[in-house]
């Protein structure tokens, strides 16, 4: 009933196995790929006809992961996988991005790949073995797909690199600091197609032997892929790639001289309009024929990727006057909104950024429940991207895949210079709001977020400052590296390739590829570039504030204390009665967590006092040889109790509390009354043993030492 072919090989720690032809039979191409335990299924499904009209390549990639994978039930009131994660998203666009530019140019056919986490080991991160996945169902399911790739994630521990590394090692980087990088790398047998990245200040030379080492790690995943190909592939999908050459001479010849005219002008409103007119007048000189061509669009956008390109390539200034290697003119602002704890404006070109801070205590913290068991965040980075910022009308609802991924590029190159949690005991939410964009908005958010930080008293450990390079290559081999580049060079260009980092070394990195992949000299060229383009801004930035500023009026202050673990409970109280009367005689919030550190927070130092000494009656321990003040609550007898330390009570007994001889305490106590008690000691039992009578009740001096200080005197 099932053919079923099974390829494995010994991949770093793990044997490596893909398999088909048993599950989902009906896709094009489906594969579970399994490393270790991790096991990934993707299916891969291609519409045989383009829609009618289609001018773009519409390839869906959808990553899941269940719940079930590592035997555990969502959380939540309806326990059901609903909308996808930060890190379903994220893992989505990382297979999307080396996958894209492998597929035969002018294939329009609408492409879905779905890539379901059956089971989870929590060592193998199913990201990596979902990449390797879905390139398998690709290369077997006979779309026109030029690959296949591989990825893996590589990082640097000891001063060596490192295959794979564990889930837990790469789950909370900032906790380990022996961990310096998280890197995925995806790439064909021949070039690295794509680059993920964070890092805790490499050097430029670090990061490209990582992206180096892993290319080459990745080497046996690929061999293995085109064996398993070799036995289980389709017969390849009739497809021709259609010769738009004729067409695109007749448009070059209606148009070439107004586009030209077009790319000319520096502003990008004046720009953009031109070249809208240059296409609607080039579709006015064309013949019926070539309008209900759909590959019209296409020969345009030829048009203008000659233009531009030709001009660079050729030594020529880019179409807004600079030369390759300088960075637009750059203003930085801080301390813009008053009621904020701490804004910036950071503006390079015709890209803008309005980032916030706002500082918040333990309870804001994120829970993000995940395969590997709940974590917390306290750091969290937002970016939106409206379509004013464009100057555009459209719809605006929920954050699309594009925010969250430029949200998650500039968080990972700014959590390398936060302060220890113990250091600085804020959860950080910083949000970037991008009112203006002509290229590189998320390096914009990372420089604006850099300076909102610093603006709202954030002691970070360095300024880090971002700079997207962008690649023009050509067929004989020549190329062009571009400093800071437009949304024209980049949609127009072979290559989006960002880099972060402080004045010490980089922090994030991404790559993306357009064309098959790139070699390590063009690589090396683009980061050294990259180097200079952000040690300028790192400049332009130090001109607007030189450190972290001092706090908000409006924002919380938190202090911390730490605790015995064993004294938890004491301070929670059963049911939570204990805390709960803290945080209400007080007015302050109190977080605990299970390490025993507490976070106390309030605009009012006097709460915050309040609190702290609240808790630390708690916790505490009384010393032998200390005098108290304390109140008598019960008279017996033999003697007085009296609550001297939080809620601690302790006996003085009849012949303590004077030096006559008393027949009952009250002679001298009643209940209710403040006293000054020394504390001598315990019994046997561990009973708390007072003493009144050695104590001068008005000073709280012990008597004997004032007398000795009357004698010196």
């Amino acid at each position: 009933m099932f053919t079923i072919t099974q390829k494995s090989i010994q991949w770093g720690n793990d044997t490596l196995t893909l398999e088909t032809g048993k599950v989902a039979r009906q896709a094009d191409g489906s594969v579970i790929a399994t490393l270790g335990e991790t096991s990934v299924m993707a299916n891969v499904t291609f519409a045989k006809q383009a829609k009618p009209g289609q001018d773009f390549f519409p390839l869906t990639v959808h990553y899941q992961e269940k719940y079930y994978a590592a035997g555990k039930i969502p959380g939540g009131f309806f326990k059901r996988e609903a909308r996808p994660s930060e890190k379903e998203t994220l893992v989505s666009r990382l297979i999307d991005r080396p996958c894209r530019p492998l597929f035969v140019e002018g294939f329009k056919h609408e492409v879905l790949v779905m890539a379901t986490v059956l089971s989870c080991d929590l060592v193998n991160d199913p990201d990596m073995v979902a990449m390797i996945a879905a390139s398998a169902a690709l290369t077997i399911s006979g779309v026109p797909f030029m690959g296949p790739i591989a990825a893996c994630r590589v990082g640097f521990a000891k001063g060596a690199y490192v295959l794979n590394p564990a889930m837990d090692d790469m789950t909370q980087l900032r906790n380990n600091p022996e961990q310096r990088l998280d890197l995925v790398v995806a790439g064909t047998k021949d070039a690295v197609m794509m680059v993920e990245s964070e890092a805790y200040e490499l050097s430029e030379d670090e990061m490209l032997g990582a992206v180096k080492f892993g290319h080459a790690q990745m080497q046996p995943v690929i061999d293995l892929i085109i064996d398993f190909a070799e036995i289980a592939a389709k017969e390849p999908f009739n497809f021709s790639p259609p010769d738009i050459s004729a067409l695109f001479g007749r448009v070059k010849a209606a148009g070439e001289v107004q586009m030209r005219a077009a790319f000319a002008l520096r502003d990008k409103q004046e720009r953009s309009n031109a070249i809208d007119a240059a296409s609607a007048a080039i579709k006015a000189a064309m013949a019926p024929e070539d309008l209900a061509d759909i590959n019209l669009g296409s020969a345009i956008k030829k048009l203008e990727s000659s233009i531009l390109r030709g001009d660079i390539i050729n030594g020529g200034a880019r179409i807004d006057g600079r030369d390759t290697k300088t960075v637009r003119p750059i203003i930085c602002e801080t301390g813009l909104l008053p009621r904020t704890h701490g804004s910036a404006l950071f503006t390079r070109g015709e890209t803008q950024g309005l980032v916030v801070t706002t500082l918040g205590t333990g309870e804001d913290e994120q829970i993000i429940d995940a395969l590997n068991g709940n974590t917390r965040s306290n750091f969290l980075l937002h970016y939106n991207f409206p379509p004013y910022s464009v100057g555009e009308v459209g719809r605006v609802g929920s954050p699309g895949r594009r925010e969250i991924g430029h949200g998650k590029l500039a968080w990972r190159a700014l959590q390398a210079v936060l302060p220890a949690a113990t250091d600085f005991p804020y959860t950080i939410r910083v949000v970037s709001e991008i009112t203006e964009s002509n290229g590189s908005s998320s390096m914009a958010s990372v420089c604006g977020g850099s300076l909102s930080m610093l603006d709202a008293g954030v002691p970070l450990k360095a300024p880090v400052a971002g700079v997207a390079m962008g690649l023009i290559l050509e067929d004989d081999g020549r190329f062009a590296v571009l400093t800071d580049i437009l949304g024209d060079e980049d949609h127009l260009g072979d290559m989006d390739f960002k880099v972060a980092g402080t004045a010490a070394g980089i922090t994030s990195l991404q790559m993306d590829i357009k064309i098959a992949g790139i070699t390590p000299e063009i690589m090396e060229q683009a980061l050294a570039q990259a180097k200079d383009g952000r040690m300028h801004i790192l400049g332009e930035m130090a001109k607007s504030i030189s450190g972290p500023q001092a706090f908000s009026a409006y924002a919380p202050k938190i202090e911390t204390m730490t605790i015995p673990t064993d004294k938890i409970r004491e301070v929670i109280g059963s049911g939570g009665k204990v805390i709960r009367e803290i945080v209400e005689l007080s007015g302050a919030k109190v977080d605990i967590n299970d390490d025993g550190m507490i976070k106390i927070a309030s605009n009012d130092a006097a709460a915050i006092k309040k609190a702290y000494d609240m808790i630390y009656s708690i916790v505490a321990e009384p010393k032998e040889g200390e005098i108290y003040t304390g109140k008598v609550v019960k008279l017996v007898d033999f003697g007085a109790f009296v609550n001297f330390f939080g809620k601690r009570d302790g006996l003085v007994h009849v012949s303590q509390i004077a030096s006559k001889r008393l027949n009952h305490p009250n002679e001298i106590l009643k209940e209710g009354q403040e006293v000054k008690v020394k504390l001598l000691g315990f019994d046997e039992r561990g009973k708390v043993r007072l003493g009144m009578k050695m104590v001068d009740q008005e000073t709280g001096l012990d008597i004997v030492e004032k007398k000795e200080e009357s004698s010196e005197a």
